[in-house]
C-alpha cells in the first residue's frame, strides 16, 4: 500500500521548480538530421539519469547564467541532443537538428548534500532528475533534460536525463564531462567548431539498402506492444530501486571466496557481484520462472567516439545461458560463465531491428534480468573549482519486468571506496532479496 504522507514529504524536500529552454549558441544550419541506428532505436524507451552531488566549495562561484552559457557552448559540439524526433514516409525515427534545445529545470532544496545522502533513498534521486519521457508530442519533447538543484549548504546537484536513443551511459558521462570543461574555461571558448565554422549544412543520409536476413533472434531483447509517439512501457507489476554500498574489504572478500586457489588471477569485481545477485534472486523467485539467461551491458574498449559530439550506443550487449539450475549452483560457476561464455548480441539487434526499418518497440534492460557494467565510464570526471563531486547516481528508468542491477564506482578514488550497486526489480521481490544479500555479505550501507 502506498504512504501518500510520505510521497507528499518527498516532493516537499524539492521545490522552486522553474523551467526554461537553453540551445546551441550557433545555428546548426538547414536540413540536418542524424539517422538512428537500430542499435539506438532498440534502446527507444529507456533512458540514462544521472545525479552529480557536489559541494558548496565546488559550488562557489557557479551562478545559473554561467551554466547556461556553457550549454550554448556545449550544444554547438553535440548539436543532436537538442534536437527534436522525426518519422520518416515509413515511420521509422530519426533526429531533426533544428536546435529547438534542451529543457532546463531550477530547483531548491531545504537540506544540506551531507543530510541528502545520509537518508540512502534510492527513490529519492528521481526528484533530482526529471523523470519527463519522449511524447506523446513527439515532435515537441526535449530528449535531453538538465536539472540544476541548490541545497541549503551551498553545495548543488546537476541532474540529466538523457534519452538512450542518443547513446548510452558513457555518451551522457561524455556529455556531461565536457560540460564541466567548459564552465571552467567560460570567456576563453572559441564556438569555431569543425562543424559549425564552415557555414554549410550536414545531411545524414537515411539508409535505402535492404535489411539483411535474420541469423537468429536475440535473447537480450524482448518486444512489446507499439506505444505510438508516447516512448514508454508499463511494466506488468510495480517495480521498486533500491542502492547499497560494497566496501573494498567486501569486495576482496568476496573475490577470495570466489576465485579458486589455484587461478593466477582473481575474478573481476564486476563479473563476481553479478554472479552473487543472481544466485541470490533465483533464491528469491524459487517456485517461479528462474533467470536462467541474463543480460549484461558493458563499455566497449574498442569503440572511438566521433568528433564534434556525434556518439551513438556503442555498449556491448551479451547474454549468458545456464544449462543447470541456478540456485544449486556455486557462485563461483557462474562467475566462469558470466567471464567466458558471453555471446555478443549487437548484431543480432541491429538485424532484428532492420528486418522491420525500425518500427517495432522492444526493451533491453529488464528484458531479461539484466546486469549493467559502469565502472569504467568516467563518471567522476565532471570537475567543478577542481573538485570532483561528493557522490554521482546514475541508473535507467524503464526497466522492464526482469530488472536490472547497475555496478557504478563508490567514489573518485576508484576501486579504494568500493561500488555502488543500484537494483530495479519487482517491488515484492526486493525485501527478501535484501535478506539473501546480506548473508552473502553484502547489501548493506556501512
Amino acid at each position: 500500500m502506498v504512504n501518500t504522507k510520505v510521497e507528499e514529504d518527498h516532493h516537499v524536500l524539492v521545490h522552486g521548480i522553474r523551467l526554461s529552454s537553453v540551445g546551441p549558441g550557433r545555428s546548426t544550419g538547414s536540413d540536418v538530421v542524424h539517422e538512428l541506428s537500430g542499435m539506438d532505436i532498440a534502446m527507444k524507451l529507456h533512458y540514462v539519469k544521472g545525479v552529480y552531488f557536489f559541494s558548496g566549495q565546488a559550488a562557489q562561484g557557479l551562478t545559473l547564467p554561467r551554466v547556461k552559457e556553457s550549454l550554448f557552448h556545449l550544444f554547438c559540439e553535440y548539436y543532436y541532443s537538442c534536437a527534436r524526433l522525426r518519422r520518416t514516409e515509413s515511420g521509422r525515427p530519426y533526429l531533426k537538428c533544428n536546435d529547438c534545445g534542451a529543457r532546463f529545470i531550477e530547483a531548491q532544496c531545504d537540506k544540506t548534500i551531507h543530510e541528502w545522502l545520509q537518508m540512502k533513498d534510492s527513490s529519492l534521486q528521481k526528484l533530482l532528475v526529471s523523470q519527463q519521457v519522449i511524447g506523446p508530442d513527439l515532435f515537441f519533447s526535449p530528449p535531453t533534460l538538465i536539472q540544476v538543484t541548490r541545497f541549503k549548504c551551498g553545495g548543488i546537484s546537476l541532474g540529466l536525463s538523457w534519452a538512450h536513443v542518443l547513446g548510452d551511459a558513457l555518451s551522457a558521462s561524455n556529455f556531461m564531462n565536457r560540460c564541466s570543461q567548459i564552465i571552467a574555461s567560460i570567456g576563453s571558448i572559441n564556438m569555431q567548431t569543425n562543424f559549425h565554422s564552415s557555414g554549410t549544412s550536414f545531411k545524414h543520409q537515411m539508409s535505402k539498402s535492404p535489411a539483411p536476413p535474420l541469423s537468429h533472434k536475440p535473447l537480450s531483447v524482448k518486444q512489446v506492444d507499439p506505444v505510438g509517439d508516447h516512448w514508454i512501457t508499463a511494466n506488468s507489476c510495480k517495480m521498486g530501486t533500491f542502492s547499497f554500498h560494497v566496501t573494498a574489504a567486501q569486495l576482496a572478500t568476496l573475490q577470495s571466496e570466489i576465485s579458486d586457489q589455484n587461478q593466477a588471477e582473481e575474478m573481476p569485481i564486476f563479473e563476481s557481484l553479478c554472479a552473487i545477485i543472481w544466485h541470490s534472486i533465483a533464491k528469491v523467485r524459487r517456485g517461479s520462472i528462474q533467470p536462467e539467461i541474463v543480460t549484461i551491458c558493458k563499455n566497449d574498449p574498442t569503440a572511438k567516439l566521433a568528433i564534434n559530439g556525434i556518439v551513438t550506443n556503442t555498449q556491448i550487449i551479451s547474454t549468458v545461458k545456464a544449462d543447470f539450475p541456478i540456485t544449486e549452483t556455486d557462485p563461483k560457476r557462474l562467475v566462469n560463465l558470466l567471464v567466458n561464455k558471453a555471446v555478443d548480441e549487437r548484431r543480432q539487434i541491429e538485424e532484428l531491428l532492420e528486418k522491420d526499418n525500425g518500427l517495432s518497440d522492444f526493451v533491453v534492460y529488464g528484458a531479461r534480468l539484466t546486469f549493467v557494467d559502469l565502472e569504467e565510464v568516467d563518471l567522476y570526471g565532471f570537475e567543478l573549482n577542481g573538485h570532483k563531486p561528493e557522490f554521482v547516481y546514475y541508473t535507467v528508468q524503464g526497466v522492464g519486468d526482469e530488472g536490472a542491477v547497475f555496478v557504478l564506482p563508490a567514489g573518485p578514488k576508484g576501486a579504494d571506496e568500493g561500488r555502488i550497486v543500484t537494483i530495479t526489480l519487482p517491488e515484492n521481490q526486493v525485501p527478501e532479496l535484501k535478506v539473501e544479500l546480506v548473508k552473502n555479505g553484502i547489501g548493506g550501507w556501512p
